[in-house]
């Protein structure tokens, strides 16, 4: 899920990961999170809420998203959740642009992480990403700068038609 440096479990651990990457920016990046902080994310809303943040497939299927907006959202991402709703992901923005390598280390679930550029078009997919379960654990995403993460169900970009140069619609992702 969201991790682009890898979480540590101790601040020190943290800064070693970022001085051992040198200094490429790592989405979920600084202490383990607990299982009780994934409450404080955006929360997927309803269908039928208009303004509700989503996405747009190929396969012209809607996402709701859960947006990770802050640090701390980002360096907990999906960690620790046991299902996913169908049809519902997290997206991580990043303004800044960058290298953004994710992990999936406390993560219990295969994903499906996807890069994109500003406009929605898709740079690159990790596709059925395992969870990692021991350290340490391996980083995923693309070498070269993005503009936001989406992470799904594993398997899913697949079934939805996604792939490098495909277009994704984000709508109220504020």
């Amino acid at each position: 899920m969201k991790r682009a440096t890898p979480r540590a479990s101790t601040p020190a651990a943290a800064a070693l990961a970022l001085i051992a990457f040198g200094g490429i920016t790592m989405t979920a990046c600084g202490p383990a999170a607990t299982p009780a902080a994934s409450t404080a994310l955006t929360p997927a809303l309803s269908p039928g809420d208009a303004s509700a943040p989503r996405v747009e497939m190929p396969s012209l299927a809607v996402y709701r998203l859960e947006l990770a907006k802050t640090p701390q959202e980002q360096a907990q991402g999906l960690m620790f959740r046991e299902s996913l709703p169908a049809k519902s992901g997290m997206l991580f923005q990043f303004p800044e642009g960058g290298v953004h390598k994710f992990w999936m280390k406390n993560t219990m679930i295969p994903l499906d992480m996807i890069w994109m550029d500003p406009a929605g078009r898709v740079l690159f997919v990790s596709a059925n990403t395992p969870p990692c379960k021991a350290d340490p654990c391996p980083s995923y995403g693309p070498d070269g700068p993005a503009s936001s993460v989406l992470e799904i169900a594993g398997g899913m970009a697949a079934k939805e038609g996604i792939q490098v140069g495909s277009m994704l619609k984000l709508a109220d992702v504020r």
